[in-house]
């Protein structure tokens, strides 16, 4: 009785109208699903992508918290084909706009974007598509946005929503500070009856509420997922030689697999890049400092071959699409989690297992202190740096779950420790710090807090230095009272005592250590100091890698081959390793087969194989014969001598060209002359007399030199250099 009331109440044309919208919403995510599954592939969506869906369907503002690999895009893609008119869709990815929109002209949406890569003709075209309704998405770049052109053409556009991406750009406490995204609230001034959506991977507090203050989103339904990834693996690697532990790191566990490296600076992102792929992997560089189409190029590759690994600033990451990025790696340490989060976020976004691996030591927690010291940000902003680097900080020296401290500073709660971090799987030990800190305290006390680490570690065990006999520091009660402890240990301690505040690093006085405020109960002995203990790693310094997994000789055939295998491949629409892996290719530049039998003999070769491809690789080895002289199993740095000496250059001009001793030249000619490659005579500028006057020198004092040089270089009166007589001695 009461419902029939109510409807009485309400009036049956308000009835109808309910039901009528029931049905209209039902019907929108009824085609919502089947655009999902008939045009994207997916059977269902995920939580909550069919809300937020629903809502910019039905005319609603949204804010988005998703992590990488959530699916943000379909979140505004799908809502664009279902709304009437243009979906626009504002992105800080330029580079990445072309693949986007690939993409989906792929699955027959169409798209398009407006950039500062479009020629003027391609650009009037887009427009020309916008004004006649002919596209689903257009990809814009803020600053293009916002010029007053395209905004007055958008008002004679029909707009179904506004997409901005990467919306995190918006926040001036952010990694990303964009200042042009702080301008896109004109969006709803000037539009305020098309509904937008403003997506990120990573906000905390403060950020989501930037946002939605500076893009007036106050209305706007938030959705916020779990940041939790749980198929990476978190690990923070303490010590030093940072770049051998990354080494090791790829070796055991990615050895053929696509990553991203990350460094602070330029030139540590190409030194790095250039390391890797002397160690035989396809590294590339990538930086803000490189020219446009290197760029692009390095990362066209990266999205479309294998195994390619990319060494970047932060200036690389952001939007990229790749599913099967197995790692991230970081040989510099991020200025705050949030950074943190969004680079190892790029890792694993197929849901497989992936690894987030960061080197960390004392130099890191010195560089980035310094580094906010030295900021010009006014105090608000300083302190807001501050504290997000004593976050990132706490989260390395960290001692429990560092799963559970990541997602608790995004005010995420995991009840349980994860169990699939580095300090879940291997606890680190503690130990009582405290007698060891109140050293290292009294130390920087006595010295009058004027220097920097190493100094103070020198005082503690005690080293004879004349820079501490000068100060009289060898005088003070402190000196040598640290012999327990190795240097290496020392610096992990000063590092977590820096880390954890009890000591600052001054970047005015050039580093120097200065007591905190934090230290005084500490010195006092009120408060015992819980620190971690160094985990004890294999010794790195012997592992030798090849520069090159061919030798120099080779070099020429071992591109043409890669070349060759690269053009296949592209034909054929698959990986080159579907050709060949390079173990084959490099038996191949071994054994240099000449006739199709040959080719029968090298690994990853069969018949298929053959019959495909055998007479292409055939005729590119013909084309690179290896000389008498190059044919040889002298190692790889005699070799590269070999090649410019067969060359015709001269003695002087090899050691001019390689940078190195002309003595080291001649040794490395005397062993080709060793094994017959070469004629004494033919190297040497020297008389029948000189030759043998050596030569009789060297017979001579064949007991008493015991194949040593200087006896005879010396019996010579020093006329004759070494490598000259060493030369002379291996004809003989």
């Amino acid at each position: 009785m009461r419902e029939v009331t109510c409807f009485r109440f309400i009036g049956r044309a308000e009835v109808y109208a309910i039901i009528s919208v029931f049905h209209m919403l039902l019907s929108s995510m009824t085609n919502a699903l089947s655009i999902l599954q008939n045009t994207f592939g997916y059977d269902a969506f995920r939580s909550p992508q069919d809300e937020i869906i629903d809502e910019l369907v039905q005319g609603r503002d949204a804010f988005v918290l998703m992590p990488t690999g959530g699916g943000k895009s379909l979140c505004y893609q799908i809502p664009a084909l279902l709304r009437e008119g243009t979906a626009i869709i504002v992105s800080p990815l330029i580079a990445l706009m072309q693949d986007q929109v690939d993409a989906l002209q792929q699955l027959g949406i169409n798209a398009a974007y407006l950039n500062s890569t479009l020629k003027v003709g391609e650009a009037r075209q887009v427009e020309q598509q916008l004004m006649q309704g002919e596209l689903d998405l257009l990809y814009v770049a803020p600053e293009r946005l916002l010029n007053e052109a395209m905004l007055s053409l958008l008002e004679r556009c029909q707009l179904a929503l506004f997409a901005i991406d990467e919306a995190h750009c918006v926040s001036q406490w952010g990694h990303d500070f964009r200042p042009e995204y702080q301008k896109l609230k004109i969006l709803h001034e000037r539009f305020p009856n098309v509904p937008r959506i403003a997506l990120t991977a990573t906000a905390d507090q403060r950020t989501r509420d930037e946002i939605i203050s500076q893009l007036q989103l106050e209305d706007a339904r938030v959705f916020i997922n779990s940041f939790d990834r749980p198929n990476i693996h978190y690990a923070i690697s303490e010590g030093n030689n940072p770049k051998l532990r990354m080494w090791r790191f790829l070796q055991e566990h990615h050895n053929n697999d696509a990553g991203i490296v990350y460094c602070l600076s330029r030139k540590k992102v190409e030194s790095i890049a250039q390391w890797l792929s002397e160690q035989g992997r396809t590294a590339l560089p990538y930086h803000a400092g490189l020219p446009q189409e290197v760029r692009q190029t390095h990362q066209q590759r990266f999205l479309r071959e294998d195994g390619v690994i990319v060494v970047a600033t932060i200036a690389f990451g952001m939007g990229i699409d790749k599913p099967d990025v197995r790692f991230v790696a970081h040989l510099s340490l991020p200025k705050s989690i949030e950074a943190y989060y969004q680079e190892t976020g790029r890792a694993g976004r197929d849901g497989e297992p992936a690894n987030a691996w960061m080197a960390y030591g004392l130099q890191d927690v010195l560089t980035l202190r310094q580094f906010m010291q030295n900021s010009k940000a006014d105090d608000a902003h300083k302190r807001v740096e501050h504290n997000k680097l004593e976050s990132m900080l706490g989260l390395c020296e960290l001692i429990a779950c560092r799963r559970q401290a990541l997602l608790g500073y995004f005010d995420e709660v995991l009840e349980q420790p994860c169990g699939a971090c580095d300090n879940c799987v291997s606890p680190p030990e503690k130990w009582d710090g405290s007698e060891a800190a109140q050293k290292v305290l009294s130390t920087i006390y006595r010295t009058g807090q004027r220097f920097g680490v190493n100094y103070i570690i020198d005082v503690l065990t005690g080293k004879q230095d004349k820079r501490i006999q000068q100060n009289a520091h060898d005088q003070i009660s402190t000196f040598g009272i640290g012999s327990e402890f190795s240097m290496t240990e020392w610096r992990t301690i000063l590092r977590q005592l820096i880390a954890l505040g009890y000591i600052h690093v001054d970047a005015e006085s050039h580093g120097a250590l200065k007591l905190a405020e934090l230290s005084r109960a500490v010195l006092r002995g009120e408060k015992m100091l819980q620190l971690r203990k160094q985990s004890k790693e294999e010794k790195l310094a012997t592992e030798k890698k090849k520069k090159s997994p061919v030798r120099p000789q080779d070099e020429p055939l071992w591109e043409a081959l890669r070349a060759l295998r690269m053009q296949l491949a592209e034909e054929a629409g698959v990986p080159p390793y579907v050709i060949f892996h390079d173990a084959t290719l490099q038996e191949l530049v071994k054994k240099r087969p000449t006739i199709i039998a040959d080719m029968r003999y090298i690994s990853g070769i069969g018949d298929q194989k053959i019959k495909r491809y055998g007479k292409k690789f055939l005729t590119e080895i013909a084309k690179y014969p290896l000389a008498d002289l190059l044919d040889n199993r002298l190692s790889s740095t005699v070799n590269e001598t070999l090649l410019i000496y067969q060359e015709g250059s001269s003695i002087e001009q090899i050691a001019a060209q390689r940078d190195i001793k002309v003595n080291t030249i001649y040794s490395h000619l005397a062993d080709a002359i060793e094994v017959g490659l070469l004629e004494v005579k033919d190297v040497l500028d020297l008389k029948d007399s000189e030759y043998q006057e050596i030569t009789m020198m060297i017979e001579s004092l064949e007991d008493e030199s015991k194949g040593r040089i200087k006896p005879i270089y010396e019996a010579l009166d020093e006329e004759y250099e070494y490598g000259i007589i060493k030369c002379v001695q291996a004809s003989i």
